[in-house]
């Protein structure tokens, strides 16, 4: 029954990676960085920053705007042309085009253009901080995953030495050597290391799917990783890591620190800019623009004859009449051109303008109050993420020392108990020992060899992450 056990239980771990391609941690980083939902969110944001702030670098050149109105009016209406009301149809077209510039408004709109494009980089300085975080997070998870595959293996290892044991004893109680009772034991070993391995085995598939979510994977998809000897992975020593000196290479490499120096300039601006509101501002605009009418006409002189005299006064002091000829006019009337309406309807304007802001609800002088404390919240924000940071880094020494003492120290313990099994193995054979006693420096090996790698690779990891603080990235 526990051969079944152990046969149905191996042959499911070794079928797990059967045939398929197996990730490296670089691939993962790179996998994870091209797929990540938070990364591509906040690299939506930074666009958006980007936009907001090429909008307002536009905004220092002059607007241009152009209008256009066709109207018609049927009824009683006025007659643009001679102001007269009229009952005829009215077909009127409009055309203006308008600019504004700012000549000067205290810097305002400079200190705002500048405030964007910190915003902006700040952003994207974000986008780098979000995919450092993921590819922390991702090694965290693939070291893990390798832990879970080391302690999956010991306790295969494990498997295989109890049940040499077990056939070992079988023998000696066969013989005649060894009672019964060992061979009961024996057997309750094995299914505990049975047990073991199921539990390893567990652990490492929930250490798959949680790097498989931090990748974006689907949790149904057949999955593995690269297993590289501990031993291999380079590490810098912990000596060439000294707290205070990786903190102040972190101040000037992390994003985070960046994005607080960007935010901080930032505020700044807006707060500059804020202040500037509260000036007068000049500003100069001009306009052209020209209209059409139906009514519009064009008289045209076509004959003209005397018909008479008509007296229209006197010489002054006499009775003389002053008199000027008749003349009987005959006009031929046509419809204005339509071009050459716009043409003669042609106008032009330009003018400057000052706006003093004297009261608004205290809204300009409450805003330049709120982005001063803006910049103060900023700057106190710096001041803690450069704390938290500083702990993190000597928390993240401290770690990494504790885990070299704890590999050193279990590194012993591995030696001890092998050498404890060795010799307690041989009497064992020669039934000096009792089954109790072999297994106890059995268990005490395995557990020696977990602890062993549960130190090394913590002390791997807090290696690692002191090197990202340095600025020198993830890598295995």
């Amino acid at each position: 029954m526990n051969r079944l056990i152990i046969f149905l239980v191996l042959s499911g771990i070794s079928g797990l990676s059967f045939g398929q391609e197996k990730w490296d941690l670089r691939k993962c980083v790179d996998y994870a960085l091209e797929n990540n939902i938070t990364i591509k969110q906040q690299d939506i944001q930074a666009q958006i920053a980007e936009l907001t702030y090429r909008q307002s670098d536009l905004s220092k050149f002059p607007s241009f705007n152009f209008s256009t109105n066709l109207s018609m009016n049927t009824g009683r209406s006025i007659d643009r042309t001679t102001n007269l009301y009229t009952t005829q149809s009215v077909i009127n077209n409009y055309f203006s085009l308008q600019s504004n510039f700012d000549l000067f408004n205290f810097f305002n709109k400079t200190n705002t253009i500048a405030g964007n494009k910190l915003e902006a980089e700040a952003a994207s300085a974000t986008v780098q901080k979000v995919k450092d975080d993921v590819g922390l997070n991702v090694a965290a998870a693939f070291l893990q995953a390798l832990l879970a595959k080391e302690q999956v293996n010991a306790s295969k290892i494990q498997i295989e030495l109890t049940t040499a044991q077990l056939e070992n004893t079988r023998k000696l109680v066969r013989a005649g050597s060894l009672p019964e009772l060992n061979l009961l034991q024996i057997e309750s070993q094995l299914a505990n290391d049975s047990s073991t391995l199921i539990s390893a085995v567990g652990t490492e598939t929930q250490s798959m799917l949680l790097l498989k979510a931090l990748l974006n994977l689907d949790a149904g998809l057949a999955f593995d990783i690269e297993t590289p000897p501990i031993e291999l992975i380079p590490i810098d020593p912990i000596a060439e890591l000294q707290p205070e000196a990786v903190y102040l290479l972190a101040i000037k490499n992390l994003p985070q620190q960046r994005v607080n120096q960007l935010r901080l300039d930032a505020a700044r601006k807006f707060a500059s800019a804020a202040k500037g509101a509260m000036y007068p501002s000049i500003g100069v605009g001009f306009s052209l623009g020209s209209n059409y009418s139906n009514l519009k006409s064009n008289p045209s002189l076509i004959s003209s004859s005397a018909t008479g005299l008509d007296t229209i006064g006197h010489v002054y002091g006499s009775n003389v009449p002053v008199v000027v000829p008749v003349y009987d006019k005959i006009y031929k009337v046509d419809a204005s051109p339509y071009w050459t309406q716009v043409s003669d309807n042609f106008s032009n304007a330009v003018g400057f303008g000052i706006n003093v802001p004297i009261f608004n609800g205290g809204s300009a002088k409450i805003y330049w109050q709120k982005q001063k404390l803006n910049v103060k919240n900023l700057s106190l924000q710096q001041e803690l993420d450069n704390k938290s940071l500083k702990q993190d880094i000597y928390k993240a020494y401290t770690d990494a020392m504790t885990a070299l003492q704890k590999f050193n120290a279990s590194t012993k313990a591995v030696e001890t108990a092998q050498k404890a099994y060795d010799f307690s193995s041989k009497r064992y054979t020669v039934g000096l020992l009792s089954t109790i006693d072999l297994l106890i420096n059995q268990n005490n090996l395995f557990r020696a060899k977990i602890d062993r790698l549960s130190a090394q690779y913590s002390y791997v990891f807090k290696i690692k992450v002191l090197e990202y603080y340095r600025g020198q990235g993830i890598k295995l």
